[in-house]
């Protein structure tokens, strides 16, 4: 099993670019959402003409993390899963004006989606709404999850305080395959595929 390396995650961003998306590092959240993944402007134009559509996973980040979590959506979304983030599907949603209208609408995009993934980083600690995400969607739904990002590799990762009691997200093949997936640990010898965990399995000891 691999934790997401913040290294793979900026490269597959920079795939992104290579692949004809223009724009540059520098570029606002707003025009990132429209330039660094080459689909947003259709699907903000979809989500905007059905408000029910869902997700299988709405992934709580960091606001300083722009680059490492464009690069997760990609990984997420390169493995098979729907994925909200805000300042994307959202993009009309101001960070440095953050209202009560804000809150609400992030607790209905909450509904609309399957699980939530807790990006944990370096800068996650710094965030004010990540733990509110976190809580507000485990008391609605319950299906949490941490998905740590790690400096190298060789990183392992150790749940912080409370969020120790959550399963942690890592990545792997299927065995037998060249299948690769999510997978839900409880710990390092006991765990199940996403999608199962998803539909009310748990992890299984190996």
């Amino acid at each position: 099993m691999a934790l997401f390396t913040e290294d793979q995650l900026t490269r597959r961003l920079s795939r992104q670019f290579v692949s004809g998306v223009s724009g540059t590092w520098n570029d606002n959240l707003s025009t990132k959402a429209s330039t660094i993944l080459s689909k947003s402007i259709s699907e903000q134009k979809l989500f905007s003409a059905t408000p029910g559509k869902t997700f299988d996973i709405f992934l709580s980040h960091s606001s300083d993390d722009a680059k490492l979590v464009a690069g997760l959506k990609l990984e997420l979304e390169d493995l098979g899963f729907s994925v909200y983030v805000d300042w994307i599907e959202d993009a009309h949603l101001d960070r440095k004006n953050v209202t009560k209208k804000t809150a609400l609408l992030l607790q209905q995009r909450m509904k609309q989606c399957r699980t939530l993934i807790y990006a944990f980083s370096e800068n996650a600690s710094n965030s004010k709404w990540m733990p509110w995400e976190l809580g507000y969607f485990d008391g609605i739904k319950g299906k949490v999850a941490v998905l740590p990002i790690s400096k190298t590799s060789k990183s392992s990762f150790v749940g912080s305080e409370y969020l120790g009691i959550y399963y942690y997200v890592q990545i792997d093949t299927i065995s037998g395959t060249n299948t690769t997936t999510l997978w839900i640990h409880e710990t390092s010898n006991k765990y199940i595929m996403f999608n199962a965990w998803t539909t009310g399995s748990e992890p299984i000891q190996r």
